[in-house]
């Protein structure tokens, strides 16, 4: 089969297209032909070993699949031949990537794929949209009538983080751009402050004068000072960027108000927590309630190129898609 995959870890010229062997699917595996995967950020992280994680070479890079089920072992109840499914946790802990023709995925990391749904708008949709859920839901603990902020609120996670949030019956203040403001807003945030505004902090305050009830960083700013000050008693903050950043921790306004701080990383997320993730998602989607800002489809064997735009930071608010249809190579 054709696959995007690597020989080592490094840059994102180590990344080769080209054939490799077809994957081989256990008693408990379903075996997926692929029509389409994602480029996220940590995919990045993975291929230059910023995210050190279990690699067995060569490496097929990727995250998240959209296809159709091409086998199914007999203990993995539920799929059959011709299942339109979706995947978004591979290519970590010893699991091979989806960006390749076919792919092996365990039943319980495997979900079906709603009728109707654009293929390429779910699979945009997939690691952005699970990982919000688990940021809001999960370590979160977000509770209807709260107020939460979502830094970053425009980006593929953050949009997602707003849609979720107003869902459940949050009040949703954002930060982000002046120039996507408008869009905040029509996801449902309801105030929206430029990130730049030198009294954005003062602003903040004003607009929740009982405290934060929850603060989720898109942005990696992380500046930790400024927000446990913005924090309401028992008051959490969720950090899911930002990796070589190292906040000052105020530890005393943090314990005095009994608030909380946890990062999370949706690679170590379990199958329950994903599968539970992966039924709110497929709700949303089924409704039409969910869907990337903007999509860019490649082709398979463009990984490399995708994946050096990403580290150049030029995919900034939009998702990438790569698609294995033979015709679409070129």
């Amino acid at each position: 089969m054709r696959a995007a995959y690597i020989e080592e870890l490094g840059s994102a010229d180590v990344i080769r297209y080209g054939e490799i062997a077809a994957p081989r699917p256990g008693p408990t595996d379903v075996l997926v032909d692929v029509l389409a995967t994602a480029v996220n950020p940590v995919d990045t992280f993975v291929r230059s070993g910023l995210f050190p994680t279990q690699v067995g070479f060569p490496f097929v890079v990727g995250r998240d699949l959209v296809g159709t089920v091409a086998a199914a072992g007999p203990g993995a109840s539920g799929f059959r031949t011709g299942d339109r499914v979706w995947c978004n946790s591979l290519g970590h802990g010893g699991r091979q990537g989806a960006a390749a023709e076919q792919a092996v995925v365990a039943a319980d990391r495997l979900y079906h794929l709603p009728e109707g749904v654009d293929p390429y708008a779910a699979v945009a949709a997939f690691h952005p949209a699970a990982t919000a859920y688990l940021a809001l839901f999960v370590h979160g603990r977000l509770r209807v009538g709260e107020t939460v902020l979502v830094a970053g609120a425009a980006g593929n996670v953050g949009s997602a983080l707003v849609t979720m949030a107003v869902r459940a019956g949050a009040r949703v203040l954002a930060t982000a751009g002046a120039r996507d403001a408008r869009y905040c807003a029509e996801l449902g945030a309801w105030e929206v402050f430029d990130y730049r505004d030198p009294e954005l902090t003062e602003k903040i305050r004003g607009a929740a004068p009982s405290g934060l009830d929850l603060y989720v960083d898109t942005a990696g700013v992380n500046d930790l000072e400024t927000t446990v000050d913005l924090l309401a008693r028992r008051g959490r903050v969720v950090l899911l960027a930002g990796a070589r950043t190292r906040p000052v921790l105020p530890a005393g306004a943090l314990y005095m108000n009994d608030c909380s701080i946890v990062g999370f990383v949706i690679s170590h997320a379990t199958p329950d927590e994903l599968a539970e993730a992966a039924a709110y998602i497929n709700g949303l989607l089924g409704r039409g309630a969910l869907r990337p800002r903007s999509i860019e489809v490649f082709p398979l064997g463009a990984a490399a190129d995708v994946h050096a735009r990403m580290d150049r930071g030029e995919l900034h608010g939009r998702r990438a898609v790569l698609r294995t249809d033979p015709s679409s190579d070129g």
